[in-house]
């Protein structure tokens, strides 16, 4: 089994935001609502892309 390590910590990464957003509803922060949904759309984005480009040169 071959861990990939920068896929584990994007997973984290976007686990933690995920988190965040639910945090900040509890404290009622719309603006902390909005960067962590934005984080999350980031972090989601690059893993995507940087899978997608691993798949194509064959290193998936």
């Amino acid at each position: 089994m071959n861990i990939k390590w920068n896929f584990l910590l994007l997973a984290l990464l976007a686990v933690a935001s995920i988190s965040w957003i639910g945090i900040s509803i509890a404290e009622q922060s719309i603006a902390g609502v909005i960067i962590s949904i934005f984080a999350l759309f980031i972090i989601m984005g690059y893993g995507f892309t940087l899978k997608k480009k691993m798949r194509k040169k064959g290193k998936l």
